[in-house]
């Protein structure tokens, strides 16, 4: 299990500093939306430059025109982008294709998908690296968490890595050691606390 870091602020040099004090823990750093928002793949640039030996996820939420975008978001620096379940079939094919003949990786986010089961075993068919659950902002607002979703997803999957997110803290740990995701992706649980290192060794010790 590998430990992502959704850095959902809305500065670069926030970002740069959450990186350095969190590096020592953490194996993907998640260039998030309102980064791409505010600054585009410029700020993902960077970040890259300030920290050449991280493993860096952009996180666009492709729709269209993905072999572009994906490469765009490899030739700022990410190793890894993510594109949206509910794309078309065609879009998710084209992103995989791009990834891997750029050497690099790709996370489909199934955030929207309402049959998740037959999504599943679709994309789990194109080839992509990741498969994610993904509960948003405004469905944890209403008390939702990823772990059910997450389940359906694991149980439709035979080649494609598992990836988690959506509100998790540690108070979590045994829905997280029974999901055992190949990726975890915590946001607001290390970026927003008073002690992120801390926070995130704590969340890698639970990973073992």
């Amino acid at each position: 299990m590998k430990l992502q870091l959704a850095i959902d602020l809305e500065d670069v040099q926030g970002a740069i500093d959450l990186i350095q004090k969190t590096k020592d823990s953490i194996d993907v750093f998640e260039y998030g939306t309102p980064l791409v928002i505010n600054f585009g793949l410029e700020g993902l640039k960077k970040i890259r430059a300030e920290f050449p030996e991280i493993t860096l996820l952009a996180d666009l939420k492709i729709m269209d025109v993905a072999s572009y975008e994906v490469n765009q978001a490899f030739a700022y620096g990410a190793d890894i982008t993510t594109i949206l379940g509910v794309a078309e079939d065609q879009s998710i094919k084209d992103a995989v294709k791009a990834a891997h003949e750029a050497g690099k990786e790709l996370l489909v986010d199934m955030i929207g998908v309402q049959d998740v089961a037959t999504r599943a075993r679709e994309i789990d068919a194109f080839g992509a690296n990741y498969i994610g659950t993904h509960t948003g902002y405004d469905l944890q607002a209403l008390g939702q968490d990823p772990f059910e979703t997450f389940n359906i997803i694991k149980n439709n999957v035979s080649n494609t890595k598992t990836a988690i997110a959506g509100g998790i803290k540690l108070t979590a740990a045994e829905e997280i050691k029974s999901a055992n995701p190949d990726l975890l992706i915590i946001g607001g649980a290390i970026s927003t606390v008073d002690d992120p290192a801390t926070a995130a060794a704590e969340f890698k010790k639970l990973l073992g």
